[in-house]
């Protein structure tokens, strides 16, 4: 996605040769709370895709041509309201014939779209926080299909079918809460910056009913935007004055922290973490997940470097690595040989 002079952007390019298939119009351009651009990442679902603007404009466009199929305003169809003025950042999230996102505020935080319509399937109306810009993750979990949302106030769980407030964790954010919410085996993990740090909850169930009891809250891992990821029992992601940081997810306790690279993004595949420096070089590093220290295989300098911080995370598919700076988009080949 990106911002063209009239309007925000999708763009399918060649997987081969990085050459353009097609471009659409998804919303208003600008640069909400001072950067410019759309935020969040298109979804892909078959002949579908999904794509949401920084100013909350959705929109759903068919895989090949990239035509329109409908659109709405989280805004002005919704009354979408985020926690603070940065725009919409979440990622649309696809499951079965819904595409679920968070415009945020008193009509309902959470709200389900028929994925090939657009039409209205259900809007959250226990849960009414303001929406903050981390992407909803959903989880099989006490017999329950569910989506885990974090908000400004809240982490919370609703009930796939009908958007019934399932459980609620009371957890206030601080101007930005962005890192995606980790669900596993009972436990909700979330973390932001902004003096909050992290907080996980054990979510029980019991007779189709749950409750969310905090288990930890401390500043192990206050991790800005760059993400965090789990592979086992740990966490993986950068916490702000400390560096990379791996955190026993069950414990809230720091295995280990590490400075040797600068602040940013994470991504993992094959049991390796992909760490992206935002500032500076762009410095690239390959390092091992594992709780027995910060064991780096190897690193490089981004080519090609803006004078911008490269926020976007690095993304793997299909054997490539993709690393985004503003206009330029760089693929790397990674396949194993």
């Amino acid at each position: 996605m990106g911002d063209g002079p009239d309007s925000s952007f999708v763009h399918a390019l060649n997987e081969r040769d990085g050459k353009l298939f097609w471009s659409a119009k998804v919303g208003r351009p600008g640069d909400p709370g001072g950067y410019p651009g759309p935020r969040a990442t298109p979804t892909v679902d078959g002949d579908l895709v999904l794509a949401l603007g920084q100013f909350g404009d959705l929109v759903c466009l068919e895989t090949a041509s990239g035509r329109e199929k409908w659109r709405k305003s989280l805004t002005k169809d919704f009354g979408g309201k985020l926690m603070s003025g940065w725009g919409y950042s979440e990622s649309p999230l696809v499951d079965g014939d819904k595409v679920i996102c968070t415009p945020g505020g008193s009509r309902g935080t959470v709200l389900a779209l028929n994925k090939t319509t657009g039409e209205v399937v259900w809007r959250s109306q226990a849960l009414t926080d303001a929406g903050a810009y981390a992407s909803l993750v959903p989880a099989e979990f006490g017999g329950r299909k569910q989506y885990v949302v974090l908000t400004d106030a809240s982490v919370a769980g609703l009930a796939a079918e009908n958007g019934d407030l399932l459980w609620r964790g009371p957890r206030r954010g601080s101007t930005a809460v962005v890192a995606t919410p980790i669900f596993h085996d009972g436990f909700a993990y979330v973390t932001s910056s902004y003096g909050t740090g992290c907080h996980a909850f054990k979510i029980t169930p019991s007779d189709n009913a749950f409750s969310a009891t905090q288990v930890y809250a401390n500043r192990t891992m206050a991790n800005h935007h760059g993400g965090v990821v789990r592979l086992g029992d740990f966490v993986y992601g950068h916490s702000e004055g400390k560096g990379w940081v791996c955190q026993n997810l069950k414990t809230g306790e720091m295995v280990w922290s590490d400075k040797s690279l600068g602040k940013g993004a994470i991504a993992c595949a094959d049991g390796l973490l992909y760490l992206r420096s935002e500032s500076g070089k762009g410095t690239v590093a390959l390092a091992q997940a594992t709780p027995s220290g910060y064991k780096e295989n190897s690193r490089f300098d981004q080519p090609n470097r803006s004078n911008h911080n490269s926020w976007p995370h690095p993304v793997i598919a299909n054997g490539r690595l993709y690393l985004r700076d503003q206009d330029i988009l760089l693929a790397y080949d990674i396949a194993a040989r």
